[in-house]
């Protein structure tokens, strides 16, 4: 599936916080809304994008403009998504990614059913990770694609992992320097239009590493062949594993 409009691929390693910030959406299942201090949990998005059904506007003029009611006499909404590893990793929460705004149009549990939508003024996005806190605002929201793997990670890594897991072990050969004797399994973590990352667990703790494609991916259906050429690339490196995978 190509995205309609998206940008041409860059040589960046890796997405924008933004850009993970959208997959996060695009790839939703669940979320929990928090209105005026009241949660509610939503769990029948299967996947779909959380901004179809979220029309986001900029914040209105400072209040002292008579007709334009202040931020504050508006509900506040909090939308709050948990992104987690569709592989049995340690630590399987990847990124929490937090929506804060301001209602303009009321909400109830219809309005995240297909079809149905809310006005939202926009407040900010907050995206956490192992790496930091980063604060997404609109415009850099607006300019940026869901990756296109977004809705078929989940898939294609448990696939990965339970029916090929000697492909796992395979690509451990990209890994530099070689893991070392403390690492006693290494798993798919995390895949996106930019490459595919592992998590090597040792006794105590883990680490990250990410192999990157040969060039990013737009479309879903360059995804076997980008992956091929890792796993060629892996079968001319002359080291052998023998991690478990």
């Amino acid at each position: 599936m190509r995205l309609p409009g998206a940008p041409a691929a860059t040589p960046a390693a890796r997405p924008t916080e933004a850009e993970r910030v959208r997959s996060i959406l695009a790839a939703a299942h669940s979320m929990t809304v928090v209105v005026d201090g009241v949660r509610s949990e939503v769990r029948q998005l299967d996947g779909g994008d959380v901004l179809g059904r979220l029309h986001l506007h900029p914040a209105a003029p400072a209040a002292g403009h008579s007709s334009s009611p202040a931020a504050d006499d508006r509900p506040s909404i909090r939308l709050e998504f948990t992104d987690i590893a569709p592989t049995p990793v340690r630590d399987r929460v990847r990124a929490r990614v937090t929506v804060l705004g301001h209602l303009l149009t009321p909400y109830t549990d219809e309005n995240s059913a297909p079809g149905e939508s809310t006005c939202v003024e926009y407040g900010r996005a907050i995206l956490e990770t192992s790496e930091g806190t980063s604060y997404i605002g609109l415009t850099e929201l607006d300019e940026a694609w869901p990756d296109p793997l977004a809705p078929y990670e989940a898939g294609m890594l448990t696939h990965l992992l339970d029916d090929h897991p000697e492909l796992v072990t395979l690509l451990l050969r990209l890994v530099g320097p070689p893991p070392s004797a403390a690492v006693v399994r290494a798993l798919p973590l995390a895949l996106d239009r930019y490459g595919i990352t592992l998590r090597l667990e040792e006794r105590r703790g883990h680490r990250d590493v990410r192999l990157a494609f040969p060039s990013p991916l737009d479309d879903v259906e360059q995804s076997g062949a980008q992956i091929q050429a890792l796993l060629s690339a892996a079968r001319r490196r002359s080291h052998r594993n023998t991690l478990p995978a």
